[in-house]
């Protein structure tokens, strides 16, 4: 059997959460992998109120045209329904698939391949595969095998990269001052316009490495307008698996780049490329012109509005790729598309006050390839429409509804690679980490002598740090005093507390979350510091199902902990700790040269206990508010 006729699943969640009523997922794929690998699936929101198996495509079109980076596509649909004959579904579901993508991809050769469908029965939870030729379904064939992929994440990241492009764009649009019935239509026209400048021969486009701190980097690489190529099928194209040895940017592919790259295992890790954008209309002349300036007076009184656009896109891309077809294929469609989606927002909207749009790359946990997302923030991101917007989003994707996983302070980030946390330390381990940002709070900060005293103070403010990020809250991160004084307030301490150098635990940081920032606390209480490791499992499930920052506090001492790296086989387990007592400057490397954040086993090579055998421990776990 050849791979045309092998389903290959990528997400470890096939079936999106779901109650027993009927519903249609699509299928998403790339033009880089074989036909049939299903690289994540999407839930349809738009359809029909009467039959959730008849979408709205076009709503469901301008929806994934903006969602669904370049370099992955829809490639079938998924129908879970106990309801009718599975062949029947099957077809329906091919069917759906094709019509989406002739509204996605119209005019492309990306919409002449073989389509599939899926079926699951949601009582017996059978799922079954079938394909269509071309999308013709007279031709309909069962699909025989289904192979789970054991490591997606390298599966993608192993063998691919991002592109990045970002430009910012300001164009006039006139309109007449007295036919107010006019401007949309010339604003519609001047943005159409404007995407067509997007293939000008002139244009030039280059392409550099985007992360790396080594001076030895390879140089950017210039590709020009007249260079791309539009016409070819980028799932048909023959890699040039050995041309990044060559120099012409003709046959250069993303791959020369990347040369001495390290394993990505998700889009925060990925090899990228910066792409900037230049128009040069300038050019050589063997004569001598004098400047020209063309005068078209208007016919008519007309007002001059300037429309700002901030243009972002994102786009995968298997390393083999030229850079030529990465710019023609990849970039320049996505900086159509995404004009295109802004014109359509703010179209309705053109003579009052223009929507603030802005894009936002995310990559949540379970999605293998991010998404984009635009965001209209002129009212900022609590705004009741946005809540419902992110709400929706969490919906499509499968997201959990009790965490702001698609807030701006999520979105990627792809700033210049720098020193990291030391290898894990134990072998087949599963690690669990803190989820999101946070901020490292420690001795001596901002000009404060509190060492000796105030290491569970810092704890605590480096977890407020961590829901500030987040976004939970916008409260500040407060001071010792202002700590100390919410403890007076709710009557713990005493008057004469404030001021003090006096300690606090576990207990006292979880009265001040829930005084400052209503977050309600678990604490575990360990008999001794050699009973930890025993609770390595349920501080896995913690950083797994709540993501936040425990505070641990033995004896004299406080830390705060990052994650866990745990062999349920062997026992054997470390700790990531951040430790509080750390007194020197904000060098990171610093910091992680001196293990002031790193992971410590409860009993290192020499025999040495982290924790202290004779003390007892306890520990603070905040749970996550229930919001997105």
């Amino acid at each position: 059997m050849d791979d045309g006729k092998i389903v290959r699943v990528l997400c470890r969640q096939l079936i999106l959460p779901k109650n027993n009523d009927a519903s249609l997922q699509w299928l998403i794929g790339s033009p880089f992998f074989p036909q049939f690998t299903i690289v994540s699936t999407l839930r349809c929101l738009h359809h029909s109120q009467s039959d959730p198996l008849s979408p709205d495509f076009i709503k469901e079109a301008d929806d994934l045209r903006s969602l669904i980076i370049k370099g992955f596509h829809v490639i079938g649909a998924l129908i879970n329904s106990e309801k009718g004959d599975s062949v029947q579904n099957a077809k329906h579901a091919i069917n759906a698939a094709c019509k989406l993508r002739e509204l996605l991809y119209n005019g492309d050769d990306l919409r002449n391949f073989d389509v599939i469908g899926g079926v699951s029965i949601s009582i017996s939870g059978e799922l079954k595969f079938s394909c269509a030729k071309s999308g013709d379904l007279k031709n309909v064939e069962d699909v025989e095998r289904v192979v789970y992929e054991e490591s997606p994440e390298n599966y993608v990241w192993g063998r691919g990269c991002l592109l990045k492009c970002e430009l910012p764009i300001r164009f006039p649009v006139y309109t007449p001052a007295n036919k107010d019935s006019d401007a949309e239509r010339r604003y519609l026209q001047a943005a159409d316009a404007l995407a067509t400048v997007f293939r000008d021969p002139q244009l030039t486009f280059i392409l550099e490495v985007l992360k790396g701190s080594s001076s030895d980097l390879p140089h950017p690489v210039i590709v020009r307008g007249s260079e791309l190529d539009f016409q070819i099928d980028v799932s048909n194209i023959n890699l040039l698996t050995d041309s990044s040895t060559r120099s012409d940017a003709k046959s250069l592919c993303c791959s020369y780049f990347f040369s001495e790259s390290k394993p990505a295992i998700d889009a925060e890790s990925a090899d990228a490329i910066q792409v900037n954008v230049l128009l040069n209309k300038s050019g050589r002349s063997l004569q001598s012109f004098a400047p020209m300036a063309e005068y078209c007076p208007a016919p008519e009184e007309a007002i001059l509005r300037v429309m700002d656009y901030k243009l972002e896109v994102i786009c995968y891309a298997v390393k083999d790729l030229s850079l030529v077809l990465a710019v023609s294929k990849l970039v320049i469609p996505a900086l159509v598309d995404q004009l295109t989606t802004m014109k359509n927002i703010v179209a309705p909207s053109f003579l009052g006050q223009h929507p603030r749009l802005l894009p936002y790359h995310f990559s949540p946990p379970g999605i293998l390839h991010p998404v984009t997302v635009t965001y209209e923030l002129s009212y900022g991101e609590t705004e009741l429409k946005q809540v419902e917007a992110r709400r929706s989003l969490h919906f499509r994707l499968g997201l959990p509804s009790d965490r702001p996983l698609l807030r701006v302070a999520n979105s990627l980030k792809f700033a210049k690679s720098s020193d990291g946390v030391p290898a894990r330390k134990v072998s087949g381990g599963l690690v669990s980490l803190v989820q999101g940002s946070y901020e490292y709070h420690h001795y001596l900060q901002n000009g404060f002598d509190d060492s000796g005293w105030g290491c569970a103070y810092r704890s605590l403010q480096t977890i407020i740090s961590w829901f500030r990020l987040q976004h939970y809250t916008s409260i500040d991160v407060p001071t010792h005093r202002e700590i100390q004084e919410a403890l007076v307030e709710i009557g713990d301490k005493d008057p004469c507390f404030i001021g003090s150098r006096e300690w606090i635990g576990a207990i006292e940081l979880s009265y001040v979350l829930d005084k400052l920032l209503g977050v309600t606390c678990k604490v575990m209480n360990v008999r001794s510091g050699a009973e930890l490791p025993e609770k390595c499992r349920e501080l896995a499930m913690h950083f797994e199902n709540q993501g936040t920052p425990i505070m641990i506090g033995g004896g004299v001492l406080a830390y705060t902990l990052l994650g866990v790296d745990y062999n349920d086989a062997s026992g054997d387990c470390a700790f990531l700790i951040l430790d509080p007592h750390y007194t020197g400057s904000e060098d990171l490397k610093k910091i992680i040269n001196g293990g002031w954040c790193g992971w410590k086993k409860a009993i290192d090579s020499k025999g040495k206990s982290f924790f202290l055998a004779d003390k007892f421990y306890n520990l603070l776990l905040p749970q996550r508010p229930n919001m997105v």
